[in-house]
């Protein structure tokens, strides 16, 4: 009997296999970079606007990011040993996106983003100072956490400021003019009176089920660490700012007039666009595109009957009372009505909906965009200009489809809410993301929406706008361009106010090739559409369409296609 059982122990040992396969290697890879993400706080490839201080903070000093690397690296050796052949389905999908991942943060450490931790919309300290309004606190731990955040911000903030001075040091720094009023977004945050901060906000709505005591308790720690901690390092890097980095600024826009800058902005392209396109090729494409869609907003203003060139007519929409709401209040609403409206449409559109939900608020400091929720005990956040004046009514549709949904909001949430590996449920490849912003828009035509023709006048422009972003970005950093010179081409072709427009061009002399990838994406998932259309014929589902696109997470531009195409050859009969 002992014999008996001995050899059956024995055949079993034979027929199991020894080592783990591959798909089971794969998922403890990727569960352990995960780990290994949560405990450095820094996560790949995610939308800096959903960033949410959470205890302690990231590290970036030297060593720390020396030690990322190399981490980075032995991951990409564990990834070597992997045979995709063997992998499954889901698996396979997970393997593509993961080492496509790791590829690129191996290319990053070899470039100059760590010289630039701001740029003209945001930076360090700004994520840091506006994440907590849009953060849940609902428990003790979370008020926890976020008073260890408060205690290490001074060292956090050094660290970046650190980098700025290595960048002074290698000739690493932003272009003068786009920074000359930079300073007020630091010195906005060095606030007398700590109630007054953004920071101390959460401790204005403290849960009911806190008893007055420790609401007191949590109060007065805030306080303190807000006025003895944070505020002291916000007067640190303002000192740095204004005595250091901007005498040291530089006095070209384009990144390729640094050294190694062209590289640098070869590298941005494929990683804002995740595609191979040169600079050149999306110049040229910018230029088709600005073409065709003027030759499209010129129908509408003939159709309109208007007496007056083109330029005459953007003057019009920009300073006529009629395309501008009455005050914030009226804005917001307004916006409210454009985005409910949609949700009643969107079940013709798409197969599965998320359950989270998105909030509208004014937004003092940036204007319009989507804040992704941290997790789901919250929900997004579409803030919109505080000042109407900034936001014309004639945008509103295309401008609330992109950022709420079909946008934006619709897409993370359903992201978040996959079943997949977690570091899947917050990539955000800009390509993707914002081009599916920008589909959104013109999906709103098929959807019922810009019935009013200034309405979709502003679709246009706003496609315009992207098109343009197309010339202007390479222009200025792969041509040669000067600042006057991008904005004077962008003034001339949109509707946007002098202000906006200089902004606008500040934004992509500081932030180098992200303003291609709304353009670059929106055009592949419409040519990934059309495809499907005419290969599917009666047979095409838009609504199965969508959810394939969305339905994955975000995704590199190549596997969109290679997913799409997959999605046409089992709907083919």
């Amino acid at each position: 009997m002992y014999k008996t059982n001995l050899l059956a122990l024995s055949l079993t040992m034979v027929t199991l296999p020894s080592l783990a396969d591959d798909n089971t290697d794969l998922k403890n890879i990727i569960d352990q970079h995960w780990q290994h993400a949560k405990s450095e706080k820094v996560f790949f490839r995610t939308d800096p606007d959903g960033w949410k201080p959470n205890g302690k903070l990231a590290r970036w000093s030297e060593q720390a990011i020396s030690k990322r690397q190399t981490y980075n690296d032995q991951v990409l050796h564990k990834l070597a040993a992997i045979n995709p052949k063997s992998l499954s389905k889901e698996q396979l999908m997970n393997y593509r996106l993961f080492k496509y991942e790791r590829e690129t943060e191996q290319q990053s450490y070899q470039s100059l983003d760590k010289y630039f931790p701001i740029n003209f919309l945001s930076g360090w300290h700004t994520y840091f100072a506006e994440a907590p309004a849009n953060m849940a606190f609902l428990t003790t731990t979370d008020y926890d956490n976020f008073l260890v955040s408060l205690s290490d911000y001074p060292r956090f903030n050094q660290e970046n400021i650190n980098l700025m001075k290595e960048g002074i040091q290698q000739g690493y720094t932003h272009y003068c003019e786009s920074f000359k009023n930079y300073h007020k977004s630091i010195s906005k945050h060095i606030e007398k009176e700590p109630q007054n901060s953004a920071l101390y906000e959460p401790f204005t709505r403290m849960p009911n089920t806190f008893s007055q005591q420790q609401k007191a308790a949590y109060q007065e720690k805030a306080k303190a660490l807000i006025s003895n901690k944070v505020v002291p390092a916000y007067q640190h890097f303002y000192d740095f700012f204004v005595d250091d980095y901007m005498p040291n600024c530089r006095t070209n826009p384009g990144i390729s007039s640094v050294k190694g800058g062209l590289e640098y902005y070869q590298y941005a392209v494929n990683y804002y666009t995740t595609t191979q396109a040169t600079p050149k090729e999306i110049h040229e494409l910018g230029l088709k595109e600005v073409a065709r869609i003027k030759a499209e907003m010129q129908a509408i203003i003939d159709s309109l009957n208007f007496k007056g060139s083109y330029a005459d007519f953007l003057q019009f929409l920009a300073t006529d009372p009629q395309f501008y709401a009455k005050d914030k209040q009226d804005l917001l609403e307004k916006a409210a009505f454009i985005t409910q409206k949609m949700y009643g449409k969107l079940p013709t559109y798409f197969g599965h909906l998320p359950r989270n939900t998105f909030t509208i608020k004014d937004s003092a400091s940036r204007g319009a965009f989507y804040m992704p929720p941290a997790d789901n005990r919250s929900a997004g956040t579409y803030f919109l200009a505080s000042t109407p004046s900034l936001q014309p009514l004639y945008n509103l549709e295309a401008l609330s489809l992109h950022e709420a949904i079909p946008g934006h909001h619709l897409q993370n949430a359903i992201a978040m809410e996959l079943d997949v590996p977690q570091f899947r449920r917050t990539l955000s490849h800009s390509a993707f993301g914002e081009g599916w912003g920008l589909y959104a828009e013109r999906l709103g035509k098929e959807a019922g929406f810009y019935q009013d023709p200034y309405s979709d006048f502003g679709r246009l422009g706003y496609e315009m706008w992207r098109a343009v972003r197309l010339v202007v970005d390479t222009g200025i950093h792969a041509f040669g361009w000067s600042r006057e010179r991008a904005i004077n081409y962008l003034s001339e072709h949109t509707a946007l106010p002098q202000s906006a427009v200089e902004d606008q061009i500040d934004r992509y002399i500081s932030w180098p090739a992200q303003s291609l990838s709304y353009k670059m994406g929106e055009l592949k998932i419409r040519e990934l559409r059309a495809k499907a259309e005419k290969e599917l014929g009666a047979d095409f589902d838009i609504r199965s369409f969508h959810d394939t696109v969305i339905g994955q997470g975000s995704l590199p531009i190549a596997v969109l296609e290679e997913v799409i195409n997959d999605w046409i050859t089992q709907h083919q009969k």
